[in-house]
């Protein structure tokens, strides 16, 4: 997963120098600090999905050609994030009873987004389905394969995935009990 992070960071430094863009303008077309860009192409920080879309934006590129010039993770056509990977974020204010975790840091550039819940019952069947979108999953409950072309994957309670939706998928629950996951769709 590391891997794919610093990925954006160095597209975003490629593009940038292949455009003979300087850090500072970027950082002002995008609306951000000369730092914060230069954290982000050496892979000290990942930005937030505001600031990767102005950043993207500020490249002058469209979405699937800055994301088609990444590095796959391992020849990969998915980018799983298992629940142990997880990290708790330290929060500055003095809020109690709050958890935040960081589940997943791959962000996209489109023209429409959408969320959804999505339960995924037991012995569940459909005919593998293709989406106009980056599609983002985050287990709540249970267990389900996610069928990405010819692969499969074991997607746990705390586990995210991150694919192409273009590529043909559909999620099996054969377990025996309902699956839970939260839908998150990037549309291209």
């Amino acid at each position: 997963m590391d891997d794919y992070l610093i990925g954006i960071g160095k597209r975003i430094k490629e593009i940038r120098k292949n455009g003979n863009l300087t850090i500072s303008e970027i950082a002002m077309r995008a609306g951000v600090t000369s730092g914060l860009i230069s954290r982000i192409e050496n892979g000290r920080t990942i930005p937030s999905l505001p600031v990767l879309l102005k950043i993207i934006s500020s490249l002058d590129i469209e979405v699937t050609d800055f994301f088609s010039g990444l590095p796959k993770a391992n020849g990969s056509k998915y980018i799983i994030s298992r629940k142990e990977e997880n990290t708790v974020i330290e929060k500055e204010d003095d809020a109690v009873g709050f958890s935040y975790s960081y589940i997943f840091g791959k962000q996209i550039n489109s023209l429409g987004f959408e969320a959804v819940l999505l339960k995924v019952h037991p012995n569940s069947k459909r005919e593998k389905v293709h989406t106009d979108a980056y599609e983002f999953k985050y287990m709540l409950s249970g267990e389900c394969y996610y069928v990405i072309d010819d692969e499969e994957i074991l997607l746990k309670e705390g586990d995210s995935i991150f694919f192409d939706g273009r590529i043909a998928h559909v999620p099996e629950n054969r377990s025996k009990s309902t699956a839970t996951m939260l839908v998150l769709y990037f549309f291209i």
